[in-house]
């Protein structure tokens, strides 16, 4: 590849092919995450970045190496990352003495940090500690937020928007009912966010529909909010404008109800009612010269004579 005024320029049918996917397109691709291991790291964030990263597999990168990089203070680091792996979303994890034990999950917005939310872990149980079933691999999961945070304040509105981004898995336009087999619970309570993955067990209930019920199979993690860089407003906006293209065009005379049945309106000229042309009904209209028959003469009795 060659590159002149700016313009990166494809001399093989190979380079040709990996800029063409490397393009801006009108329907994006799944988004990709990079796990990275940062410059010290304790035994228990080594775990954590593996977990989630069988969470997120297939759609992730691990990074195995240690790399010394602070986020906050400096993220071109993370941008170089970004677009060598061509991966959106990034979780880092560090260690030190006035952090220890820390997380950081953000995501891009044309290689750039978005936003970044770093949380600490007060309380992690592995994957590997739980000798359950574990749900396949790839699985997409089911994203419930509870606790009155996640719709009342705005740092912990975002932070949602961040982890759905980061767990929400590829979109679909139908899910099977058997597919549905894994659950990612998060509940923002006191300033903390507790995280649980649950596996769905359908059992016999005697009828149509299955009787469910929720079996933890890791891992958990008890996280405390630290610090937090989000993106401004404007920026926000532009980060979520959608491109001509992939707008629907608007139908004139033509809305949806709360339900989604498809209304029309029709406009039609004046009509004059005195000149309608109404059905007319054979048995009501009149005959020429018809006789009607006298009621009250007594009708007389039949003889064979």
């Amino acid at each position: 590849m060659t590159q002149s005024d700016g313009i990166v320029r494809p001399k093989t049918k190979r380079s040709k092919r990996f800029l063409e996917s490397r393009a801006p397109k009108l329907i994006e691709n799944v988004k990709n995450g990079m796990i990275i291991k940062g410059g010290n790291t304790s035994e228990t964030v080594t775990q954590a970045l593996k977990d989630v990263y069988a969470l997120k597999k297939p759609g992730a990168v691990l990074y195995k190496k240690k790399n010394i990089v602070r986020p906050f203070e400096d993220s071109t680091a993370l941008e170089f990352f970004s677009k060598k792996s061509d991966c959106s979303l990034f979780l880092f994890g560090s260690h030190n003495k006035k952090r220890p034990h820390n997380l950081i999950f953000g995501r891009m917005f044309d290689f750039h940090v978005l936003d970044m939310f770093e949380l600490g872990i007060e309380k992690f149980v592995s994957l590997k500690d739980v000798k359950k079933d574990k749900c396949p691999e790839g699985t997409k999961p089911m994203l419930v937020f509870a606790g009155e945070l996640f719709d009342t304040d705005n740092e912990h509105k975002r932070l949602r928007n961040v982890l759905t981004d980061f767990f929400c898995g590829p979109r679909v336009n139908a899910v099977r009912l058997a597919g549905l087999e894994h659950v990612l619970h998060f509940t923002a309570l006191d300033d903390k966010i507790y995280m649980r993955s649950y596996k769905v067990l359908l059992k016999k209930s005697g009828c149509r529909t299955p009787r469910i019920e929720l079996e933890e199979i890791g891992p958990s993690f008890d996280f405390v909010m630290r610090r937090s860089h989000m993106a401004s407003d404007d920026l926000f906006r532009s980060a979520h404008r959608r491109p001509k293209g992939v707008k629907p065009k608007k139908k004139k005379n033509i809305s949806h109800d709360a339900f989604g049945t498809r209304l029309g309106r029709i406009h039609m000229q004046k009509q004059n009612l005195d000149k309608l042309q109404t059905r007319k009904m054979k048995g009501l209209k009149k005959r020429k010269g018809e006789i009607t028959a006298d009621v009250t003469s007594p009708k007389l009795p039949r003889t064979d004579e």
